[in-house]
Parts: structure tokens; sequence; C-alpha cells
């Protein structure tokens, strides 16, 4: 697999673009540029002349010489700002992965389907995982197979695209071929072996076997240059299992790893010439993914067990179920020479969980052990237009406006009575008027036991709660001269539930020499708070330090927000800044580019206020609650970094060698806890300093990708060496608890043959050499978050992988 990677002087960015062929490259880097890019509603920009950072991304090409088939793992082991960690006991976020861009939130960087708004998923990170209090897009419920490339705009739009948009955009681009089929068959499987001194044990020496199959075909429709293109993919993963080693160390969880899955796929993408200057266009998705993953251990003598059911304790499993739909049309035509695209996106997200292996301890021994607990669910629709015409004004000027209008619902789904109710002795359920004397509790310690089924309490309450939202945008790009261009863009947006804003953004861009350029830009940028913001509640169990306690998450407009006086979410709002100059001579090109980005009132999840609490200590005793938490707009954070992308080709012997070496430096600060009056004085507990490291450990440092690719004839190699930056987390006993997780490289090798035009084959390992992270012995007890004996960071925790990817086509 011969690996270009192109570094375009975007800012903050590279554009990686792979050809199996050495002969077709310089087509299709052409093909790539002659399109309208992300950032720039100009149709002549090019890559190389936007004003704003971009990365183009084939994800055909890249996934053939990888290990990776979900898109959020392919773009954290290829862009050095993304990251993406996979999860274990963290409840939903064990099905999907969070994505952050630059450190920031999960729902701070947009996701487009073809230039259009993506719906978010329904799920909203709460515990156990990086971006708690956010929601965000899955963009694993996108198949590999549909994708033709992926544009990420690593600069804030919000005054281009709306909301989401502070930290950067990401726009995945589907298949448009119109002839043939094209099938991927890939297969792989993790090769345990223990790192440390056997400090890590697993089931099986062979684990997480993956097996994945693809089929795109393409078909002309009609006479007039119309096309379909249809994806069908199905993935089917096996868990992995990394327990810390019972005979040595002393673990709450028996089962820790990625969760079992399966996921089945069908993408569609049709364009139809309807007359001339008459264009419809049809995009339509549908992904169903089942995960089975286990929560945290229930000892034999917990208080959430019972003997006689569980003589030996038990292993919660959390089935979720996830269907996702997308369904976006368009017609685009001309009127008075402006290109119009009239156009309705429409998206949906249904999360629901299934907990087996589990009991209600309230009901004892007639306590089912599986339960339906409810879900959530979001749906998305937006209807809009953008115009866009050329004026000959000095060099050229493009001048784009439009106007989109979107409703939202979002909904709770309400579980079966006994996965949520906690039982008296008589089994009534109990309120506040039940005497303490007729609560169940555990013989041995004396204390109450907890209701709802364990692993995953279910949901309480059914509701659904909707909004919508009217925009309207200017978007214009100015060439002064040949070499200097500058582009301005403003938007306006109001709110049924907050209210309005008002956003700019400015960028510019001036060929020093031919080989050497500067570009820069600034905006403001704006993020909603999400419906689950809003209106999300649960109350659910959790350990810490080793200790079961029962939380009530509390919605932003409940009794108990009130009480303490948490205001109304309002939206975050952000400055961005970005400056830098790339250099290129053909076959060595370098950027440097560094970004600014101040962001106030951003919405997290606050620390727990515990019974101790001289505001609401009674309230939650008084309602059997150990603790409580609440979404509020509770930080302003201050981002810095720089990006540096060196890239060289050469050609050595009869064949072509690409070196790409891509790093980025990013630190985050959090500048200033906003707590609510009524609890001045206590920010250490609004936001400790475990909410605080988590935060801030939303990307390491430091992240450095060194890619190596070889090609002679119908072979290549390739070589992928990623390192990441250490990263520190905060245990439940203060800030002099840590866990350290230090710096590891990861290295990734394929080998490829091309048999024939229509047939080839790639082998390789990822992460050959087998590394994990840091273990945490000192804190295995149940110290980690996760409660094994190293958490989900940035490199993930399943050790080597071998694989095997046959590609055909005819």
């Amino acid at each position: 697999m011969k690996l270009k990677y192109t570094s375009v002087l975007f800012l903050g960015t590279v554009s990686m673009l792979y050809s199996q062929n050495t002969n077709d490259t310089i087509s299709k880097e052409s093909k790539i540029e002659e399109i309208s890019i992300t950032g720039s509603r100009n149709k002549k920009r090019t890559v190389t002349n936007t004003p704003v950072p971009v990365d183009v991304i084939d994800i055909k090409q890249v996934s053939q010489s990888t290990g990776q088939i979900e898109v959020n793992q392919l773009l954290q082991f290829s862009a050095p700002s993304f990251n993406s960690n996979k999860q274990s006991g963290s409840d939903g976020a064990d099905a999907t992965d969070p994505a952050t861009l630059r450190g920031l939130g999960p729902d701070q960087t947009l996701l487009l389907l073809n230039g259009k708004r993506y719906h978010q998923s329904s799920l909203i990170n709460v515990f156990g995982t990086k971006g708690r209090g956010n929601t965000g897009s899955d963009m694993n419920t996108i198949p590999i197979g549909a994708i033709k490339r992926i544009e990420v705009l690593r600069d804030g739009a919000s005054a281009q695209y709306g909301s989401d948009a502070i930290a950067g955009v990401i726009n995945v681009i589907l298949n448009d071929r119109n002839h043939g089929f094209e099938g991927n068959a890939f297969y792989g499987m993790n090769l345990f072996k223990s790192p440390g001194n056997k400090d890590v044990v697993s089931d099986h020496k062979v684990d997480g076997t993956t097996f994945d199959f693809s089929g795109n075909l393409g078909t002309q429709i009609g006479n007039k240059g119309g096309f379909g293109n249809f994806t069908v993919e199905f993935v089917n993963k096996d868990r992995t299992i990394r327990n810390a080693n019972p005979e040595k160390y002393s673990s709450p969880r028996e089962r820790f790893g990625d969760a079992k899955s399966q996921n089945i796929y069908f993408f569609g993408n049709i364009e139809l010439p309807l007359s001339d200057g008459l264009k419809f266009y049809s995009r339509q998705g549908f992904s169903h993914r089942k995960t089975n993953a286990y929560a945290w251990t229930r000892s034999a003598d917990a208080d959430g067990n019972v003997p006689e059911v569980y003589p030996n304790g038990f292993n919660p499993m959390q089935n979720t179920s996830i269907t996702d739909f997308t369904f976006d049309n368009g017609l685009k035509f001309k009127v008075a020479d402006w290109d119009v695209d009239f156009y309705n996106a429409f998206g949906s997200n249904r999360f629901t969980y299934q907990i087996d292996n589990t009991i209600n301890a309230t009901l004892g021994i007639k306590s089912p052990t599986s339960f339906n607990a409810g879900g959530h669910s979001l749906l998305q629709n937006t209807t809009g237009f953008n115009a866009s015409k050329q004026f000959k004004v000095l060099e050229g000027l493009n001048v784009a406006f439009g106007s989109e209008f979107r409703y939202e619902e979002f909904g709770i789904i309400k579980g079966e009575e006994a996965s949520y109710a906690m039982y008296d002795i008589n089994g009534n359920i109990v309120t506040t008027d039940t005497p303490e004397d007729l609560l169940v509790t555990n013989p041995l310690s004396g204390d109450v036991r907890p209701g709802g089924s364990q692993g995953f309490p279910g949901y309480s309450q059914e509701f659904n709660k909707n909004r919508n939202n009217f925009a309207a945008y200017v978007d214009t790009e100015l060439d002064i001269t040949k070499d200097w261009m500058i582009s301005v863009a403003g938007r306006f947006e109001n709110y049924s539930d907050f209210g309005s804003t008002l956003n700019g953004k400015f960028a510019t861009r001036y060929a020093i020499t031919p080989q050497f350029a500067f570009r820069g830009s600034v905006s403001t940028g704006f993020r909603a708070p999400s419906l689950a913001q809003k209106y999300y509640s649960l109350q659910f169990t959790n350990f810490q330090g080793g200790n079961l306690v029962t939380i009530q998450l509390a919605a932003n407009d409940s009794d108990l927000a009130q009480t303490v006086g948490i205001p109304q979410l309002k939206q975050e709002t952000s400055l961005n800044g970005s400056a830098g100059f790339t250099f290129n001579t053909g076959k060595f090109t370098a950027t440097v580019d560094g970004y600014y980005i101040k962001v106030k009132d951003r919405i997290v999840l606050t620390g727990n206020f515990t019974q101790d609490d001289d505001a609401i200590g009674q309230i939650l005793a008084d309602n059997h609650i150990d603790q409580a938490q609440f979404f509020t707009n509770a930080i302003d954070t201050r981002t810095k970094g720089v990006d540096i992308i060196l890239s060289y080709t050469e050609n050595i012997g009869s064949g072509k060698l690409s070196a790409t070496l891509a790093g980025n430096y990013n630190e985050m600060e959090i500048t200033r806890i906003n707590t609510s009056e009524k609890l001045k004085g206590k920010e250490d507990v609004y936001l400790s300093a475990r909410e605080r490291a988590f935060i801030l450990a939303s990307a390491p440092k430091t992240k450095v990708n060194l890619n190596l690719n070889y090609k002679i004839d119908k072979f290549n190699a390739n070589l992928q060496l990623v390192r990441f930056d250490k990263v520190k987390l905060i245990g439940y006993n203060g800030a002099d608890d840590y866990q350290l997780y230090g710096a590891k490289v990861t290295t990734d090798l394929s080998f490829g043959y091309e048999f024939s035009k229509s047939f080839n084959l790639t082998i390789g390992s990822k992460n050959l050499f087998n590394r994990y992270p840091t273990l945490q012995t000192a804190h295995v007890d149940g110290n980690t978050e996760s409660g094994g004996i190293f958490d989900p960071v940035q490199m993930g925790f399943a050790g080597r992988q071998a694989f095997a990817r046959l590609n055909f086509k005819f």
C-alpha cells in the first residue's frame, strides 16, 4: 500500500491522500481539489487555497492498510488533534467511542454528512468516561465502506455552520461511484500476552476476534448522469477481557475489557438529474448496533446482592441496542445565475438497555434477574437552503447566503418498574414517607439495600421535550489579488428555549511566494445546550474507592437543582484564533500552525454533593440518595496548541518512499469555575480536582504520528508509530491520590500485495509490540475510574492485534 500524505497549506491540518497505484496519484489528487471543500462555499476554491484549515482523508485507502474498522478509531490513529477512547464499565459509552477535537468536549465538534448537519447520539456521557455531561455525534453509525473521504475542518466555524462547531467540523462524504462492485473482508484477533509480571490475565490467549464484511455497489440511473451508490456492511466483534490477576490483587472488577458488539449497516447515495439545471439527491442511512458489556462486579456480601440468588456475587451485563436512521433529500437548481441547494435532513437515534445477570436487591429472592431498563431517543429535522454566486470584483468575489429551520426532540423511554424502584419489606415502593424500619437492609452491614437493577438502574420517568431554532447566514470570499484573499462570514440564530446569538468570522490567506504562504483566522462561536443536558435525569449506583453509593443526576429544571440554586442552562460562547505558515517544494512540505480557543460557560457535570452538605444534605438523606450532581455552565477554559506537519517523498530504487511526521501540542487550562451564588466558596465540590483532571485529560498534551510507506511494483509496506503523551487522573481521595499514565508508543505494521487490478491482500499487526497503558498496581483495589488495573486512555487497552484484509472488485 503506497502512502501519499500531502500537506495542503491549511492551518493546523494535514491532508492525507492514499493511493494504491503510483500512476493514478495525480488524478486522485486532482479529483479531490476540483470539488467544494468544507469551510468554503466557493465552488472554485481548492484544498490548496481555502482560508481555513481542513484535512482531506481518503478513507478507502487508509482503511486498506490498517486494522481499523470504525471511523472513530481510524481517525484516532490518523489525525493528531483527534482523540477517541474505547471505554469499559462506562454504561452506554461502552457502546460508543466519545471523540474530541483539540481536547474540547465531544459536543463541540459538528458532524456533517455530505455537507448537511448530522444528528447527535441520544446518549449523554455520564459515568466513567471522558466528556462527562456532554452529548456528541456517533460517527460509528456510518460504515467505513460507504465513505469516500472525510474532511476535517480544525477551526471554529459556528459563524458558518452553527451550533457545536466551536472546535471544528467533520464532514463525511459518501461514495458516489456510478459503476461496479467493491467488496472488503476483514478478520482480526487479539493475541493476549500479559504485560508486566503477570499482573494482567485474560480468559483466552486469543480474543476480540473481529469479522467485517462490506459490499459497495455503484450503478447508473437513467442516461443523464444519474447514479445510485449503495453499501451494506456487517461487523461482528467478540469481547476482550483484561483483568487484574486475582492471585495478586483484590479488584472490584472481575470483567474488564472491550464490549462484544454486532453492527449492521445500509447506506445509499442517489443523485438524479430531473431536467437541465435541476438535480434531485437523496441519502439514506440505517445502522443497528447491539453490544454486550460487563458492569462492575457485585461481591457476595455487597448490599446490592442477594446471596440466596448469587452466593458468589455476580457481574451484571449491559445489553444495549442502538438504532440509527438518516434520510436527507434535496434539490439543486439555478435562479438568476445563483446556485441554489434546497434540502431537508432528517435523523434519529434510539438507545435502549436490557440488563441481565442482575437483581433488584430490595425484592430479595423474588427479584427477576433480567430487566428492561428503558433508554433514550433523539430526533432532528433540518430544512434549509443555500445560494451562492460568483461576481467579477477584483480577482473574484463569491457570495453565499442561506437559512435553516431545525426541530429537535429528546425523549426518555421508561423502564419496567422493578428496574428502577426500591421496595420495602412488604413489597411496596419506597417513598419519602416509608418508615426507616420498613426498608430492606443487608443483615451483614445493616445498610439499606439499593433498589433498581444492579449495574444500570432503569429510567423511572418517560417524557419528550422539544425545541426549534431558526438560522440565517452570509458567507463571502474575496480574492483581492492573485496572492491575497479574505473571507468574512456571519450567522444569526434564534432558539425557542433560550434566545438569540450572533457570530462572525474573518479569515485570510496570503501567498508570499509560490512555495511559502501565511493564513490566519479569528472568529466567535457558540454551542447551544443540548436537550439532553437540559432535561436528562437518572438515579444510579457507582463505586467510589470500592464503596457502592447511590447518586442522583438531577435535571437542570428539577426542584433539587433549583433548591441548590443551579441556574438555567445558557449557551457556551467561544473566541477562536489561528495563524500559521506552510512551505511546499513538491517533494517536501512543512506546516507550522498555532491555535487559541477560549470557551466561556462550558457545560459539564458538577462534582458530587453529599449528605454532609449544608445546602442539600438533608434533602438527599430524606430521599435515600447518597450524592447528587447537576448539569451547569460550570467552567471557562482556554486552549492553546500547535500542529507541525512534515512530509517527504522520494524515489528509492524501483519504488517510492513516502514519509510523514505529524505532531500536535495541546494545552488546556480551566480559567474559572462558575458556581451559583448559593454555592460560592464550594468550588472544590462544584468541580472537584478529580472532575477537573478528567476534563483536562480529554487529549494528551502531545501526540506524534510517524508514517512510512514504501511501494515497489505490486508490493507495499506500511509502518506507523504513534506516541501518546502522559495522562494524569485523580483518584477519590484528593489531588495527592492520582494515577499517572506514562507516555506510550504504539507500532502498526502491514504488508500488501496486488494480485491483480481487482484483487489485493493486506496482512499486518496493530500495536505490534503489545503496549498497554501504565499498570496502576497501587490503585487496583478500586481507585481507578474503570475499576481495573488501568483506565481507558488514548492508546487503548486490548493489546496486540493481528489482521488480514481482502479487497476485491468487479
